[in-house]
């Protein structure tokens, strides 16, 4: 009789180590799905959240339309609705004269304004998003004003104090102007003065000539008090060029620098030795800690009428675009801060998408500084042909083909 042996143990590990690298692969596969899945739904919620914050900003934005309208038309009322916006509990300045309907309000009670549920329908689908926006408060006194400004654009500030103030602190070109990742700043050498070159030829992480304006006005003000000055010799209408240096200046005075007439009825005088050159700013060579590379304070005349000071300052980046920042002090560049007041108040909203938040911080500017301001006396961009003459009786035309 004859015994017939055959092993399959090979036949088996092979079985089982497949069985366990299919198993493997799945699981893996399952995990990378549910990451996914995770990933997706908590960017969903992010965003929900994001957008019940921006809600909150623009709801914000219609009670900062209701204080205008309010301090514009009852001035008596102006003081506790600027008391009521600037609190610092949430919500609290939106319920106010119905801006936000109290039917929106969840979760509040006698001491402590709720959160605001963000849908359009009441019972409906919406509500299933659970989105609403938790916390929003506002600031009318903001201790700068910050923006952004394209070349050859320009930015009009209001210069509205909550104290009074006699010195404005410009800073201007940020991180986020410069296209190196180390932050350097490139700055003329040292003795080179302040060479104007076309467009093509500044460095393109060179902070711009900022040409900063100043003019201001009062009670009775026409606009031929801008040609002369005052008795202190100091013009209401000022223009400096701040050109970016290594080691220079950090402080000027507005005043001295625009002078044309003495009074209403003098012809216009030349201008100051110096007064028509650009001024140079103090920079420095690197921003990668963040700040600003340049930074000047002005010094201002004194506000027309001794009284309140009403003024407007017109920025205006030359070559590059520009970040700025815009800060008031009071008693010189050593003096004390002066906080904006009602300029570009701040918003600061939380929103939630069920149990996930995001916060925004945003500015807004109450004063409309966008209406058309000419640029240049003349912009075209093909041929110019001026060819007439005008005297004090007849107009003379020229021979300009169209």
């Amino acid at each position: 009789m004859s015994i017939n042996k055959q092993s399959g143990a090979v036949s088996l590990f092979l079985v089982i180590f497949a069985m366990l690298l299919i198993t493997i692969v799945t699981v893996s596969f399952l995990r990378l799905m549910i990451n996914d899945q995770n990933q997706a739904s908590q960017t969903d919620l992010s965003q929900s959240a994001y957008d019940s914050a921006q809600a909150g900003v623009e709801d914000a934005k219609r009670a900062l339309l209701r204080y205008q309208q309010v301090c514009s038309n009852s001035p008596s009322d102006c003081a506790a609705l600027s008391a009521a916006l600037s609190t610092t509990e949430c919500n609290e300045a939106l319920l106010i004269g119905g801006v936000v309907s109290s039917a929106n309000e969840s979760g509040g009670d006698a001491t402590q304004t709720g959160e605001i549920k963000i849908q359009k329908t009441v019972g409906g689908n919406d509500a299933e998003l659970d989105q609403a926006y938790t916390c929003v408060t506002m600031k009318l006194e903001t201790e700068d004003y910050v923006g952004k400004i394209d070349s050859d654009a320009s930015q009009l500030v209001p210069l509205i104090g909550a104290t009074s103030f006699d010195t404005v602190v410009i800073n201007w070109f940020s991180k986020n102007d410069v296209t190196n990742a180390t932050g350097t700043v490139n700055l003329p050498a040292l003795g080179t003065g302040q060479p104007l070159v076309i467009q093509s030829q500044w460095p393109t992480n060179r902070p711009s000539i900022m040409r900063s304006q100043l003019i201001q006005f009062g009670t009775n003000f026409t606009l031929d008090d801008f040609n002369y000055v005052n008795s202190s010799s100091q013009s209401n209408a000022n223009t400096l060029f701040l050109y970016p240096q290594a080691d220079h200046g950090d402080s000027f005075a507005y005043v001295g620098r625009d002078l044309r007439k003495t009074s209403p009825t003098d012809d216009p005088d030349k201008l100051v030795p110096g007064g028509d050159v650009p001024l140079p700013v103090k920079c420095k060579n690197s921003v990668a800690s963040g700040g600003f590379a340049c930074s000047i304070s002005l010094t201002l005349p004194e506000p027309i009428g001794g009284g309140n000071r009403t003024a407007f300052m017109r920025l205006t980046p030359i070559y590059n675009s520009t970040e700025f920042q815009v800060l008031l002090k009071n008693g010189g560049v050593s003096g004390a801060p002066v906080r904006f007041k009602g300029v570009q108040p701040e918003i600061d909203s939380t929103g939630r998408a069920n149990d996930l938040f995001r916060r925004v911080q945003s500015r807004v500017d109450l004063y409309d500084t966008t209406f058309p301001y000419p640029e240049a006396t003349i912009d075209v961009t093909g041929n110019f042909c001026k060819d007439f003459g005008v005297t004090d009786t007849t107009y003379i035309a020229g021979s300009c083909a169209p």
